[in-house]
């Protein structure tokens, strides 16, 4: 076993007073985020010590004295977290407090609290448990308690692993879903109680007390295990000291400690208990006896003997005059002078003077709290689009949006990686929602480039960065995109995703995107959660090492799922095996530091890398000679390497952080040779050198981006031209802060800060393949998906749809398709209160996609659905919209649902072929159905009535009901919503609207249509004495020779009798329509 224990440091543990006695700790923590060890005593004060040598850094009252022992410690990266009896307290590293809840007026329901755990969201809610009957769960950013649970058992430990482990005071441990609360599996680890517990992994530990003879408590002489994998307790491991504390290894996965009270201390494998190694602690306590104390000498008292000679007695009461001991926000943060402004001081006998050039006049006091938190907000959100839109209709003058052009913090010459303060175009983005939602947000704001930002509003959205970089990895994106272009109907392909992502981001063409369904796919892939790819699962990992582990996961993803698809053309497959496109290499770390000899050649980014591929490694393994385990040294021999080089970075010192800030250390092309095993790689003159001799086969590779991480955040630097069509012959390096994207210089791009920027992956492609970008999928597009019905519906009386005929109707160019979509909420909006009474939403409502209708815009069978699919959706539904969407629960419950429920991914492909045949796409409101589905149509290929029938001036868009009511004459939507009867709904209007077009009638009929709409509030009269009733979609007829529901078609402008589905050539669209 490699695991070993040495003492470090040996401190006293500091009294609660100057002559007070010293007190037991109650209870310690190591930080996860800094390195500090906090500690508890009975007093109600947390002491924290740094380092190995446990300096000490803070101290700190967390609740009275009175109230007794702190209880529990636990520690985010905002802060710790302080559990008294009756408080739970949350103060920054440095002391000052964040908040404080006592509960002294709820005495009679919490009796005592004991003990907190982290839930299901992470280190931003913890759930806090005691000597009672109630748990409270209690959200770290707000300092409230959201939730009350009620609970038969009393809770005196808690520990965090896969569930939340929490040890009764009979000896029963409760294993509790982090999410519902509720007790998944009981334990019974000892039959009297508990005196300590840990949970790690798959693990948990225990070690606890028993009643022997006379009725006393004796600990018990055994480690007890459960196995949380196998739900079931592992053999007890034998510690006859008497086992009192336990903790497992933070790193070695099935290593545990075990302490006994005497201080002997067992390093043992819970899979191999025979190797334990055994150390003891000295834990011998003494006692002190002070000497006697003297007497003070007799003051002599004169009219001249100062006051302060005379001491104070000792008081155990509170004097009057003592300050209260409560938790108090005192003092703000110091004022921060620009340093111009300093520099450009003179000094004088009374300090430094100048002129004022801070914009405050003189003697006025700045509120700093204010200031520093707008100072650090980044960017200054945009008026939202509606206000702009306001604006614009009330001024007579059109401004065309230049006075909001990014008051740019982006048009400055200078070099911003080179500042000591993160600039404002590389802190955080934030999306600010109104009440029409996201789409009210100016996403144009921070974009006026042609290249499109990913929203951030999504779980798992900080692999934003790295899907923009292999968007722009020519390689990468045409094997994405050829893989989605086959019949793969996979529901966690990945590489299906990227390929629907990438096409997505090229056809939005600088408009906002989202990676919604691929992050939902990698949430839903069985792989990803054990890895730690997940930000909703609690593992304590940095965005960092979760985006390297990303990268791997993603490459070896794309590997075996393009595997899985047999090629459809025998040149995929020459490229796949002859180049050996993205075949899983070890990732190359940067792990050699630069050497502290001043005379030691300059270290490149060459030599780290062949030193990082080439490097040894050492390992035990049974020698046959000695007969005995021994040392084996492992080195690689190099045979090939990939057309992509993903490279993990490994900067964990500080002589790292300056080896890469370093000007002009990353290098734009290198060239690597693989001869006899071996690795050569080489930049800068010495590659123009070896390309000059031609002597060996070298292959020069060109970066295409970095990864980079911003103080916590994950951006991208994107060298884009790679990526064009045409190689444009010069660097265009961009930034990609999410859905914040501008155009950077090469050496704003490469240049690195030790304080806040440092790289995390960087991508490199071999130059040979730059700016091929291969669009031969389109041609070979497997479209069997539209004339399958993969999943048929067992009840053939309730079928809606008819599926394509693959001989008559083949969609194409100039097809029209009318859709609609209904949606549930999976996720409910998260609204707060300001100080002005205000509502704001902070995080909006989440839709899943749940019926997708589609029917036939032309031909004979115009108005007939071809698909009206329902979606079977993974999450949990928090509410159905049913007066929306018509959608209900028996809809899709697959128990009992009467409907052949589909994949997501299966449904988005039908639409997402039709996308590429070029159909049109049809319908009222289109945006947020696309929206809703992340699939971006192009402008030319929508047709949105919502659009056709509206007038700017008048800024308001006419509802689809009150449009049929006037202009069609018909009711729709009386209780719910029906997505077929929308969509032919849609087609009617559309085919008015060519009616108006080509009489000339088209502004006059739209006055009309808002004057009418005044009249009845734009809403169209119910008849409520009818008693409407909820109707289902109707089936289509049994019999074939009845034609289905279909709109009757113009023969002046419309489809000729007996015309085809994709037959656009025998109808001529209206002069000025979109379709011309």
């Amino acid at each position: 076993m490699d695991g070993d224990w040495d003492e470090v440091a040996r401190i006293p543990f500091p009294p609660p007073g100057v002559h007070a006695m010293p007190t037991p700790v109650t209870t310690m923590t190591f930080d996860t985020f800094q390195e500090l060890l906090w500690t508890g005593n009975d007093y109600g004060r947390v002491t924290s010590f740094l380092g190995s040598e446990l300096q000490r850094y803070t101290s700190f009252k967390a609740h009275l004295s009175t109230d007794g022992a702190v209880r529990q410690i636990l520690v985010n990266d905002k802060g710790v977290i302080v559990l008294g009896s009756k408080d739970v307290h949350m103060a920054q590293r440095r002391g000052p407090p964040i908040w404080h809840i006592k509960y002294d007026y709820l005495t009679a329901l919490y009796a005592e609290l004991r003990c907190m755990s982290f839930t299901s969201k992470g280190t931003a809610e913890i759930i806090v448990a005691g000597l009672q009957d109630t748990m409270l769960v209690i959200d770290l950013n707000k300092g409230e308690a959201v939730k009350q649970i009620a609970t038969e058992h009393q809770y005196s430990i808690m520990k965090r692993g896969k569930y939340i482990c929490a040890a009764t005071k009979n000896g029963t441990v409760n294993l509790l879903d982090p999410v519902s609360f509720a007790v998944v599996k009981s334990w019974n680890a000892h039959s009297a109680l508990i005196n300590d517990m840990d949970a790690q992994h798959d693990f948990i530990v225990t070690c606890g007390y028993s009643l022997r003879q006379g009725q006393t408590y004796m600990l018990d002489p055994f480690l007890n295990v459960f196995d949380i994998k196998k739900m079931s307790s592992m053999p007890p491991i034998p510690f006859p000291a008497g086992a009192a504390y336990v903790r497992m290894h933070p790193r070695m996965l099935t290593t545990s400690i075990v302490v006994s009270q005497s201080g002997q201390m067992h390093v043992v494998d819970l899979m191999n208990p025979n190797t334990s190694n055994v150390r003891q602690a000295n834990v011998l306590t003494y006692l002190k006896f002070a000497s006697p104390e003297e007497h003070a000498p007799q003051i002599e008292w004169t009219p001249e003997t100062p006051l302060n000679s005379v001491g104070l007695p000792y008081y155990r009461d509170v004097l009057a005059s003592a300050w209260p001991d409560l938790v108090s926000d005192v003092g703000a943060p110091p004022i921060r002078f620009d340093p111009q402004f300093l520099a450009s001081l003179k000094p004088a006998e009374f300090g430094l003077y100048g002129r004022n050039t801070r914009g405050f006049r003189r003697n006025q006091a700045e509120d700093t709290r204010n200031s520093h938190k707008s100072a650090n907000s980044g960017l200054k959100a945009p008026k939202f689009l509606s206000e702009k839109a306001r604006e614009s209709a009330k001024s007579d003058s059109r401004t065309d949006g230049k006075a909001d052009d990014v008051s740019s913090p982006v048009g400055e010459n200078e070099i911003e990686s080179e500042k000591s303060d993160v600039p404002v175009m590389y802190r955080n983005v934030e999306i600010k929602y109104s009440k029409f939602g996201v789409d009210d947000f100016d996403f144009g704001f921070y974009n006026k480039t042609r290249y499109s930002g990913l929203e951030i509003h999504i779980s798992n959205s900080y692999a934003n960065s790295l899907l923009q970089i292999m968007h722009f990895t020519p390689l990468i994106r045409n094997l994405a995109l050829q893989h989605a272009a086959t019949a793969c109907v996979s529901e966690i392909c990945l590489l299906c995703e990227l390929g629907f992502l990438f096409d997505m981001l090229q056809k939005a063409d600088g408009s906002i995107c989202q990676a919604t369904n691929l992050l939902r796919t990698l949430s839903s892939h069985p792989q990803a959660g054990p890895l730690g790819l997940l930000e909703e699962d609690p593992h304590g990992s940095s965005l960092n090492v979760m985006l390297q582990g990303l990268t791997r996961f993603l490459l070896d993803k794309i590997v075996s799922d393009y595997k899985s698809m047999s090629p459809t053309s025998s040149a995929m497959e020459q490229a796949l095996t002859t180049r050996r496109f993205l075949q899983p290499q070890q990732q190359a770390l940067f792990d050699k530091p630069p050497g502290r000899n001043a005379k030691m050649p300059r270290v490149t980014f060459s030599q780290v890398l062949k030193s990082s591929v080439e490097r040894e490694t050492t390992s035990k393994g049974w020698c046959r000679l000695c007969s005995r385990y021994q040392t084996i040294a492992t080195k690689k021999t190099i045979h090939n390497i990939p057309a992509v080089l993903m490279l993990n970075t490994a900067i964990t010192k500080h002589d790292h952080r300056m080896l890469w800030s370093t000007p002009g250390w990353l290098p734009e092309e290198i060239g690597i040779i693989v001869e006899q095993g071996q690795f050569f790689c080489y930049e800068g003159e010495d590659l123009k050198l070896h390309l000059q001799r031609g002597i060996h086969n070298i292959t020069v590779y060109s970066l295409i981006g970095m990864a980079t991480n911003i103080e916590g955040g994950i951006e991208g630097g994107i060298e884009v031209a790679h990526a064009e069509q045409e190689a444009p012959g010069q660097s265009q390096w961009h930034l990609f802060n999410d859905f914040l994207v501008r155009s950077v210089s090469t050496d704003e791009a490469l240049t690195f800060n030790t304080s806040w920027k440092v790289p995390s992956v960087v991508s490199f492609q071999i130059k040979e393949a730059n700016n091929k970008i291969d669009s031969t999928w389109k041609d070979q597009l497997d479209t069997s998906i539209l004339y399958h019905d993969l999943y048929p519906n067992p009840n053939s009386e309730t079928k809606t749809y008819h599926i394509l005929d693959p001989k008559t109707e083949r969609p194409g160019p100039d097809t029209i398709i009318a859709l609609d979509t209904e949606f549930v909420a999976i996720r409910q909006p998260e609204i707060e209160m300001n100080s002005d009474g205000e509502r704001e939403t902070i995080r909006p409502i989440v839709y899943a996609l749940a019926r997708t209708s589609v029917v036939r815009g032309q031909g004979e069978n115009e108005g007939l659905p071809f698909i009206d699919d329902y979606i079977s959706i993974q999450e949990p539904i928090v509410d159905y919209l049913t007066s929306y969407s018509g959608i209900t629960r028996e809809d899709l419950d697959p128990r009992i649902s009467k409907h052949s429920l589909l994949p997501l991914k299966m449904v988005y492909k039908k639409l997402w072929v039709l996308l590429n045949l070029g159909c049109k796409f049809l319908g009222h409101g289109l945006k947020q159905d696309f929206r809703v589905i992340n699939i971006h149509v192009p402008k030319s290929q929508v047709i949105d009535t919502i659009d056709l029938f509206f007038l700017k001036s008048r800024l308001r868009k006419l509802s689809l009901a009150f449009l049929a009511w006037y202009l069609l004459k018909e009711d729709i939507q009386m209780e719910t919503h029906d997505s077929i009867e929308d969509s032919r709904t849609a087609l009617k209007l559309y085919r008015k609207y060519l009616e108006f077009e080509d009489a000339g009638i088209l502004e006059t009929m739209l006055q009309d249509i808002y004057r009418a709409g005044r009249d009845v509030n734009f809403k169209p009269p119910r008849k409520d004495d009818l008693g409407v009733q909820r109707t289902d979609t109707p089936p289509l007829p049994v019999d074939a020779s009845t034609p289905g529901p279909s709109t009757p078609v113009r023969k002046i402008i419309g489809m000729a009798p007996g015309s085809g589905f994709g037959g656009g050539s025998s109808w001529t669209p209206g002069k000025g329509s979109p379709l011309r």
